[in-house]
C-alpha cells in the first residue's frame, strides 16, 4: 500500500501484540491516522500504549466486535482505507472452560468486521485493505519432524484453535466471494514485553521473582517455535503494505523449544538477574495435568514471506527471553497493575 494520508483501523490494539503493532504504526507512519478498536477486557490494557496515547495521530475507540451495528457506525464515520484484525480470545485453557466466548469474538466478531468493510467500500475496493491476523495453531499438532506451510491442511484441535480456523476460513470466503481484499497471516508463539501474565514465559518471570510454583503441563515435552513481539509486529508491517491480495503469509521465529527448556531457561536468566544460587529457581517446577487436546507441536515455515517479501526474525530466543526479563524486571509497577487487576481502572473516567 501506497503510504499516503489515511485512516487505519487496528482491532485488539490494547493487547499483547495489538499494542506492539499499534505503536509501531503510531511512530512509524505520521501520516496515517491508527485508530486502536479495543473492548478492554481482561486481555486488553491501555497502559501498554501510554508512551503514544497522546501522539497527533493515534485514537483509541472502545467497542465490541460482536455489535454489528457499532461496526456499520464506525466504518462510516472514518472512512478506514485499512483494517488489521487482532481482536481475539486467544487462551486456550478459557476456551476449554468456555467456548462459546470464542466463538462470537473469533468467528461472529471477524463476519461483522468483514461485513463492515464490505459495506463501507461497496463503491471501490481499490485502495483498501483487510488484514486478518491469525495463528499456527489452526494447523493442529506435528510430530517430530516437518513444518507447517502455507499450504497445511487445517486441522484445529482445540475450541480456541477451531474458532481461528473458522475465522480464517470466512475471511477467505469473503475474498473468494466478493473479492474483498484481504491478507492473512498465521503466527508461532509471541513473547516480549507486556505479554498477559497467564501465558507461560511472563507467568514464569512473575513466578519465579515471587517464589511461587512454575506449573508446567505433564511432562513439558510439547514443543513451541517462539517469535519476538516486536519482529511480528515487524512481519505485520511487511504484510499490510507489501502482501499479494489474496495471500496467507506464515510468520514464525525459528527457535523451537520445548516448553520444560523454556521454563529451565528462565530459571537460569532469573536467578542471574536476582543474584540467586544457580538452580535455585529450578526447584520450583511442578508437573501438573497435562491439558486437554494439548498438541505436541508447532513449527512455522517462514520462507514465503522471507523470500517474497524480504522480512526476517532479528532476535534469537535466548537473546529475545534476555531482553524480556529485563522488560519485567524493570517494569514492576505494570506487572503489579495486572496481576492486581488495578490496570482495568487505567483511564476508567476517559472511556466508560
Amino acid at each position: 500500500m501506497n503510504k499516503i494520508s489515511k485512516n487505519i483501523l487496528i482491532t485488539g490494539g490494547a493487547g499483547f501484540i495489538g499494542s506492539h503493532v499499534v505503536r509501531l504504526f503510531v511512530n512509524k507512519y505520521p501520516e496515517y491516522t491508527i485508530y486502536n478498536l479495543d473492548k478492554l477486557t481482561y486481555a486488553g490494557n491501555l497502559e501498554n500504549l501510554k508512551d503514544i496515547d497522546q501522539a497527533p495521530n493515534y485514537r483509541f475507540v472502545k467497542g465490541d466486535i460482536t455489535d454489528a451495528d457499532f461496526l456499520q457506525k464506525l466504518f462510516a464515520l472514518h472512512n478506514f482505507q485499512g483494517v488489521i484484525h487482532l481482536a481475539a480470545e486467544s487462551h486456550v485453557d478459557r476456551s476449554i472452560s468456555n467456548p462459546m466466548e470464542f466463538v462470537m469474538t473469533n468467528v461472529v466478531g471477524t463476519v461483522n468486521l468483514l461485513n463492515a468493510a464490505k459495506t463501507a467500500w461497496k463503491d471501490s475496493f481499490s485502495g483498501r485493505r483487510f488484514y486478518h491476523v491469525s495463528t499456527d495453531e489452526v494447523y493442529g499438532s506435528l510430530d517430530h519432524g516437518g513444518f507447517f506451510t502455507e499450504s497445511t491442511p487445517y486441522d484445529p484441535q482445540s475450541p480456541y484453535s477451531a474458532s481461528k480456523a473458522s475465522s480464517d476460513h470466512f475471511v477467505r470466503a469473503y475474498y473468494n466471494t466478493y473479492k474483498l481484499p484481504v491478507v492473512v497471516s498465521n503466527c508461532s508463539n509471541n513473547y516480549g514485553p507486556n505479554h498477559f501474565p497467564e501465558k507461560l514465559i511472563p507467568l514464569c518471570i512473575n513466578n519465579i521473582k515471587n517464589s511461587k510454583p512454575l506449573p508446567v503441563y505433564g511432562k513439558g515435552e510439547n514443543v513451541r517455535d517462539w517469535l519476538y513481539v516486536v519482529d511480528h509486529a515487524r512481519a505485520i508491517d511487511t504484510v499490510f503494505h507489501q502482501g499479494v491480495i489474496g495471500e496467507t503469509y506464515n510468520i514464525g521465529g525459528f527457535n523451537e523449544w520445548k516448553n520444560i527448556d523454556v521454563v529451565r531457561l528462565l530459571c537460569r536468566v532469573m536467578d542471574k538477574k536476582l543474584g540467586r544460587a544457580a538452580g535455585t529457581s529450578e526447584q520450583l517446577i511442578t508437573f501438573v495435568t497435562d491439558r486437554a487436546g494439548h498438541d505436541l507441536r508447532y513449527a512455522i515455515d517462514s520462507h514465503k514471506i522471507m523470500n517474497e517479501l524480504g522480512w526476517k526474525p532479528s532476535l534469537q530466543f535466548e537473546e529475545g527471553i534476555e531482553k524480556t526479563v529485563d522488560w519485567y524486571l524493570s517494569n514492576e509497577e505494570w506487572l503489579a497493575h495486572v496481576t492486581s487487576g488495578d490496570y482495568q481502572k487505567y483511564y476508567e473516567g476517559m472511556y466508560k
